[in-house]
């Protein structure tokens, strides 16, 4: 789903001349960018260029919304000073996004599309047509077939503008916007996968959650429990303790029970269960909604964000919800990691799996 820019689902342009870009992910607490080398044969294995993070001050954003521009543009204007970058890939919030499917007839022409899902677009999102930005996203279906499934991601316009006119106003120019998921998608699930997978994007203020089926993005959610409620948990257990030490002692001890001490199994579990319970009710909604077509269940879990390294909590999700659950590989779909050695220990990696699916948007 990438708002602003039709044209490039029509006629992709060629990595070599497409205008070199560089992933940009904005989170509440964080500004964090990727971008790799152009290459004349984008699928060969991709060189890392340059890479980084700022932090974004508390109350800039809540919850995608922009609460402060200002000080959102003085941040963009700092990165593009580190950077010196001119055009930018740049992801919206999960929380702020529209997502619904729907059909149309095959022999509709592509130039009437736009207009018929205007019309759909009131009866599945809470927003008019003339309020709202929206992409959408044809699924490849049988030939035999009629209609065609089409995939309608829609934000507020002033939601956009908002995140647009930011950018501008530090001389920056994106290229694309693109629902969070679905960049990090384009990371972290392999490009031969087309099982149905779940994302668990579990970062420091909130838990995002989407679902991928072939390459789409279908569905989004957010629950209001982050890493950071973990912290607060420890510190009322165990007094007022460093993050760096409450980071290790999650790291380390995390959901594995101690034989003689188990206050922090206990406080870690208590917010971690209540996760665990809202993703259950994400995956149970989604397997009733599609319960004619078995090809849908989700059969894996992809975790990635900054809070996934609590020791354990792979293994938990698995058991608890009967799936697959592992930690991503957020390199896999630009090197292996066998071969190339990445810039930054594994740990922090978890965090950029936006930023770097958006950067593969100029190399795919």
């Amino acid at each position: 789903m990438r708002l602003f820019n039709a044209l490039s689902k029509l006629v992709p342009p060629p990595s070599y001349i497409a205008l070199p870009s560089m992933g940009v992910d904005i989170s509440d607490t964080s500004l964090k960018y990727v971008s790799f080398l152009p290459s004349l044969r984008p699928e060969k294995v991709k060189v890392l260029d340059v890479w980084g993070d700022i932090t974004i001050p508390e109350n800039v954003l809540q919850r995608g919304e922009i609460k402060d521009s200002k000080t959102l543009t003085s941040v963009l204007s700092e990165f593009k000073d580190k950077t010196k970058a001119d055009f930018i890939r740049v992801s919206l919030p999960e929380e702020r996004a529209y997502i619904f499917e729907t059909e149309i007839k095959k022999n509709v022409p592509v130039k009437e599309i736009h207009s018929l899902l205007e019309f759909r677009l009131e009866e599945n999102v809470p927003i008019s047509a003339r309020e709202a930005i929206f992409d959408y996203e044809i699924v490849a279906s049988d030939d035999k077939n009629q209609t065609a499934k089409v995939v309608v991601a829609a934000y507020q316009r002033e939601t956009i503008m908002q995140y647009y006119e930011a950018c501008r106003a530090a001389a920056l120019t994106p290229l694309s916007f693109e629902v969070e998921a679905q960049a990090m998608g384009r990371a972290v699930v392999p490009n031969n996968m087309t099982d149905t997978v779940m994302l668990i994007d579990f970062g420091k203020t909130r838990t995002g959650v989407g679902i991928i089926n072939n390459g789409t993005l279908l569905y989004t959610s957010t629950i209001d429990i982050g890493g950071g409620q973990l912290s607060q948990v420890l510190r009322k257990t165990l007094g007022d303790v460093a993050e760096s030490e409450l980071t290790a002692i999650k790291n380390t001890s995390g959901l594995i029970r101690g034989v003689e001490d188990t206050r922090v199994y206990e406080s870690l579990i208590s917010i971690i269960s209540v996760i665990k319970d809202e993703i259950a009710s994400r995956m149970q909604y989604w397997h009733l909604k599609d319960s004619n077509r078995n090809s849908r269940r989700i059969k894996k879990i992809i975790l990635c964000g900054g809070s996934v390294n609590l020791k354990g909590l792979p293994e938990y999700l698995t058991e608890s919800l009967g799936v697959s659950c592992v930690r991503a590989d957020v390199w896999g779909n630009a090197f292996r990691t066998d071969l190339v050695v990445p810039p930054f220990e594994k740990r922090y990696s978890y965090g950029y799996a936006t930023a770097i699916g958006l950067a593969l948007k100029n190399t795919v």
